[in-house]
């Protein structure tokens, strides 16, 4: 493990503190913990954050999801693990965490609307964007 290159999240307190309260209300959410803990995995395993890949893998090993479903994650679409719902989300967080190069298409925005309302399509976006910026400050930082 490297050492922290920067503590950023005493340095600016006031932009962490808005990814934290992000992060809060996401747990209110309709999605649910378990798909929001999922999504928050898959980002942190397609962008390579040990860190957040640790953390996320624990939260939803305590709150009883199997361990099957948990290893096979990356491997979702050809995993009986997964429902429609759960892969529609994960489709849709993987066509956010590379959009450079996904430019977010309909095909993978409109199996959405099959299995969400629009503010859990919305929060399932900020879900996405906030852990990427999360896992782009942990890996940054080298925490």
């Amino acid at each position: 493990m490297s050492t922290l290159r920067l503590p950023y999240y005493t340095l600016s307190v006031e932009a962490y503190q808005g990814f934290a309260a992000t992060k809060k209300a996401l747990t209110k959410s309709t999605l649910g913990k378990p798909l929001v803990e999922l999504v928050y995995l898959r980002v942190s395993q397609i962008n390579g954050c040990a860190f957040c890949l640790e953390m996320h893998s624990k939260a939803l090993r305590s709150d009883g999801m199997p361990d099957a479903k948990i290893d096979s994650l990356a491997g979702w679409r050809v995993s009986s693990h997964f429902d429609a719902r759960e892969r529609a989300a994960l489709a849709w967080t993987e066509s956010l965490v590379d959009v450079a190069h996904t430019h977010a298409p309909d095909e993978d925005f409109a199996p959405l609307k099959e299995h969400f309302n629009d503010a859990e399509i919305a929060d399932l976006s900020f879900a996405v964007a906030l852990m990427s910026a999360f896992n782009r400050l942990a890996i940054g930082m080298r925490q």
